[in-house]
């Protein structure tokens, strides 16, 4: 499958997941610690499931965006995701990602949300990223 790629961004981090990351243009600089649940000492800082689960969501709102302009109901200004992200060691060995997204469409039938959230399911690139491999489950709160 080829991409035709519109935009591109760079991130570094050193220190693993207690370290730093940050992106090349500066826009984006967080000091990372692992969570006390995966053995590490928690206190201040993201990890980079807190990073997925924002990007995610937001994402996801713009993919419902996308499918709204291609015809889809209006998503109303108050939208939102709630994704939630979690980690832990897999039955095959290693460790594996589960997903619960929660759409809020005020305003729109459940009907209509389910599908623009299904719709939006299948051109958000993080659903696609993750389609196959990992647990997503879609929820109309």
């Amino acid at each position: 499958m080829s991409v035709n790629v519109l935009y591109k961004t760079s991130a570094k981090a050193t220190g693993g997941r207690d370290g730093h990351a940050a992106t090349l243009d500066g826009a984006l600089d967080v000091k990372l610690t692992t969570p006390k649940e995966l053995g590490g000492g928690g206190g201040a800082g993201n990890n980079p499931e807190q990073l997925f689960a924002a990007g995610y969501a937001a994402c996801f709102i713009g993919a419902m965006k996308f499918v709204s302009s291609q015809g889809g109901p209006k998503v109303p200004a108050d939208a939102s995701v709630t994704s939630t992200v979690g980690i832990g060691p897999r039955s095959e060995g290693g460790f594996g990602l589960d997903i619960d997204l929660a759409v809020s469409l005020p305003g729109l039938s459940r009907a209509d949300a389910e599908a623009l959230v299904e719709k939006a399911h299948q051109v958000c690139p993080y659903s696609n990223a993750t389609r196959g491999n990992v647990d997503v489950r879609l929820t109309v709160v």
